[in-house]
């Protein structure tokens, strides 16, 4: 079992990334952080003084033993990361979403396999008790097939969130709600039910005096026939994120707390039985479930699996695909206003980006 050096570079999102890296210390050991200012660093490092500290991204770079770039900027800087990352010789962790348009993703694949060097996307919410019973319960026949789903994120987000300039824009965000916050539990769906075959999307800004979309209502059919319906909306009075699917033989339903919005594997699942299946029956898979490691450090500890070459179940360049691929179609759907299938070909007009020609706001760039 090896122990790889990590370098985190951003202070936000990365002060989650620090915290749980800690919980995987046999695996990880974090070398530097990296951030604009030496006292944000400071905050997040506390008392710890083995970690060095840089506020230089290219100087990180450079050092040789550090193994692996955890990529917790802005997104519009995850492409431009990721690429000099690897051309650096490191293997990278990228927060989402990975990056702003199939083209991207596509010159990350190409340059990942000229370097050799292997991207893990960020999808932290896969990892938890509840995906675990979930799967466990697919995987021992008892769901059957997937008839329908229904997704929720309901969060709230103002002035304050919206306070930082980059966000709320195409330039700085590159999207808005479809793209930052319901883009975990569109990746969730695709995790248990396949990929998405087609989806008609409806976008609006109700919320906020933002750029990019706040709200929307979704219609998804899965390649396997199940039928997704999605809500997501900024202006919630809490946050809250609900996922419901219903299998013939059971149906499966996270608590909705408002405790854990970020968390849904974490959340307290009911996994209600539909006849002939009984609950003795779910109850008996559902005993032999061990508890994983939950989020980021479920997430870090496949990596490493991943890494050391055994058995792993981490998130892939694919998945990423997978999602950004998916989010072309909603701003597709959306500006069409019909239905979109998929896989998107590079004919498609929004292959190379989707950002607006033109950023200025207006409903009919969404």
């Amino acid at each position: 079992m090896n122990k790889y050096q990590v370098a985190i570079i951003g202070t936000n999102i990365g002060a989650k990334h620090y915290e749980d890296f800690k919980k995987v210390k046999k695996r990880f050991n974090v070398h530097t952080l990296c951030g604009l200012t030496r006292e944000a660093i400071d905050n997040i490092l506390s008392n710890d003084t083995e970690t060095k500290v840089s506020l230089n991204f290219d100087d990180v770079l450079k050092v040789k033993e550090i193994d692996i770039i955890d990529i917790c900027l802005p997104p519009h800087l995850h492409f431009s990361a990721c690429k000099k990352a690897m051309e650096a010789g490191k293997h990278v962790i990228c927060e989402k979403p990975l990056v702003s348009s199939l083209k991207e993703v596509d010159e990350l694949e190409k340059i990942s396999k000229e370097t050799s060097k292997i991207i893990f996307p960020v999808f932290q919410y896969r990892y938890g008790l509840g995906f675990s019973k979930l799967k466990a319960l697919i995987k021992s026949g008892l769901t059957g097939k997937p008839l329908v789903a229904s997704l929720e994120t309901h969060w709230n987000r103002g002035k304050d969130y919206y306070s930082k300039p980059w966000r709320g824009t195409w330039k700085g965000e590159q999207g808005g709600a479809i793209l930052s916050h319901s883009i975990h539990i569109h990746d969730l769906v695709s995790m248990i039910l396949g990929p998405v075959s087609n989806v008609f999307a409806k976008l609006s800004t109700r919320v906020n005096d933002i750029e990019v979309e706040d709200c929307a209502a979704l219609s998804i059919e899965m390649e396997n026939g199940t039928l997704v319906t999605s809500s997501i909306t900024l202006g919630a009075a809490n946050d809250t994120s609900r996922l419901k699917f219903c299998f013939e033989g059971l149906t499966a339903v996270s608590g909705a707390s408002p405790n854990k919005p970020y968390s849904p594997a974490d959340d307290k699942w009911d996994f209600l039985p539909r006849a002939p299946i009984t609950q003795a029956q779910i109850d008996e898979v559902l005993s032999n479930v061990k508890e994983p490691k939950s989020w980021y450090a479920g997430m870090f500890e496949e990596i490493a699996n991943k890494l050391d070459g055994t058995p792993s179940d981490e998130v892939t360049l694919s998945d990423a695909r997978k999602s950004i691929e998916f989010v072309t179609a909603v701003y597709d759907s959306s500006r069409q206003n019909k239905n979109i299938k998929l896989p998107i070909n590079k004919d498609n007009s929004l292959y190379n980006s989707w950002l607006p020609l033109n950023n200025k706001k207006s409903k009919n760039k969404i």
